[in-house]
């Protein structure tokens, strides 16, 4: 992805309107109810119709509930659609594609949307996407017949991480109790009440060293965004968010074939996107960042520059809350909040609210919103990565 060209369209291009469908438990919908209404939403989040929408993105392949299938439910015909699934950071991969669309022409108003059962089960209405037989491939296969789940595989990391620079589990439980205060006050969060560090300790072991609340939840949910041009956006009636900078990288597919479990691609993707941005870790007043487990929040903190490689722990004891130097997960996360299977949507419409300081008061970063959030997706196995950085639109 040429840097240039991306940023360009960056300057081009406005992050207008983003929403919810709903979560975290949706037994009366499906996985196209989940699309239809976060689009819905999103819509009028923006202050734009339906008809106006001819660029759709989803990650959900070529089948019912991939692109084609969901424009002929919707009665469009984009001009542009995109299906990129790289695992939980396929919806800030969109962001950027989305962005190119636009800038460059292609497309007008592009919609990123997503839906899925992870509580309720992936089999009502349609399904986004098959489960699929045999071990898979590559490092998979040999990761398959060792029996390693994907809590294994975090485990591993986390166990690295322990043994090379002390980190304890005292200091992963800080950010699941960070982001639970944060889940406590959003009345949708699946898990709202509080949990202190001890909490922590004494839940059931999932896998040695990740406790039962050092792993997301398992929820339904689901969401869009929308993506227009710098022009349109003028003219609509919420303010809309900058897009500033952006990096991907994919490092490795199964866990077998990460060079290092202490170091994820984040540190080229998070790079690429502060260049862009022209800002620093110390610019960046929150950030919405994958926390599929614990230790996937320390690597990352530790990978974007947040806090140097091996001190995350003490870093992790002062600065996650709000009020504090570094927020994050301000809707309490995949930890606490909602995790339907492929979180990074929930990051881009947590950092739009940052953006224009909506809601709760309590639950904003700063009244009228910050000027500057982060948001990191991770797919796989510590395996894909995007780091996106919106700002205001002054």
């Amino acid at each position: 992805m040429n840097h240039q060209v991306l940023k360009d369209a960056f300057e081009r291009t406005r992050l207008v309107g983003a929403a919810v469908s709903d979560y975290p438990l949706t037994p009366d919908m499906t996985e196209l109810d989940h699309h239809v209404v976060g689009i819905r939403n999103a819509l009028d989040d923006a202050g734009l119709k339906l008809t106006d929408v001819d660029g759709l993105l989803t990650a959900s392949g070529g089948g019912p509930m991939g692109s084609m299938g969901l424009a002929e439910y919707l009665g469009i015909r984009p001009r542009y659609v995109d299906g990129t699934s790289v695992g939980g950071s396929s919806f800030v991969y969109h962001a950027a594609r989305a962005a190119l669309a636009v800038g460059s022409g292609l497309c007008e108003v592009a919609v990123v949307a997503m839906g899925q059962l992870g509580r309720s089960g992936g089999n009502r209405g349609y399904r986004f996407r098959g489960r699929g037989g045999g071990p898979g491939f590559g490092s998979f296969f040999w990761d398959s017949l060792a029996g390693l789940p994907l809590v294994g595989a975090y485990a591993m990391a986390a166990q690295r991480h322990m043994h090379e620079f002390g980190t304890t589990s005292e200091d992963l439980a800080q950010i699941a109790v960070a982001t639970r205060f944060h889940a406590s006050m959003n009345p949708k969060a699946q898990y709202q009440d509080p949990i202190t560090v001890d909490d922590v300790l004494s839940a059931r072991w999932v896998a040695e060293p990740l406790h039962l609340l050092d792993c997301c939840v398992v929820s339904d949910g689901g969401g869009a965004y929308v993506i227009t041009t710098a022009e349109r956006a003028r003219d609509l009636p919420k303010p809309a968010a900058r897009l500033l900078g952006y990096g991907e990288r994919i490092g490795h597919a199964g866990i077998g074939q990460m060079p290092d479990f202490t170091q994820t691609v984040a540190a080229d993707s998070g790079p690429a996107a502060f260049e862009m941005a022209g800002l620093k870790p110390g610019d960046i007043d929150c950030a919405q960042l994958y926390d599929s487990f614990t230790i996937t929040v320390l690597l990352l903190l530790e990978d974007l520059g947040f806090c140097p490689k091996g001190e995350g722990g003490r870093f992790l004891r002062e600065a996650l809350r709000l009020g504090g130097p570094l927020p994050i997960n301000t809707d309490g996360g995949g930890l606490s909040a909602c995790h339907p299977g492929m979180r990074g949507m929930f990051l881009v419409i947590e950092a739009l609210r940052q953006i224009r300081g909506e809601g709760d008061p309590r639950t904003v970063v700063r009244p009228g919103g910050v000027d500057t959030c982060l948001v990191h997706g991770v797919g796989g196995q510590l395996s894909s990565h995007a780091t996106l950085i919106l700002g205001k639109d002054q």
